[in-house]
């Protein structure tokens, strides 16, 4: 009996070994296609979305950068005097 057991088995293990696949083969996907191209429409999705946030910070950037200017400018000695002494006379505090 016991090489009755033995021999069914190596016939179980010889099924499943010939059973089993074989190293799979590279293969495209059903609807490999489709996904890469909805893959490539988000990424030009994500890319525009990407240049319109350049284009804000830019924006941004060079309002920022002339409201510094200006300010810099009316705190210049000269600018600041001129300012001051235009004030004093508006309120009728300078002679």
């Amino acid at each position: 009996m016991p090489e009755r057991e033995s021999l069914i088995a190596r016939i179980r293990q010889i099924r499943r070994t010939a059973a089993a696949p074989a190293k799979p083969t590279v293969t495209v996907p059903v609807g490999h296609d489709a996904r890469v191209d909805a893959l490539e429409a988000r990424i030009v999705h994500l890319e525009q979305m990407v240049e319109g946030l350049q284009d804000s910070v830019h924006r941004e950037s060079e309002r920022h950068e002339r409201l510094i200017s200006e300010l810099q400018a009316r705190i210049q000695p000269s600018a600041m005097s001129a300012a001051l002494s235009k004030d004093a006379r508006d309120r009728g505090l300078e002679s």
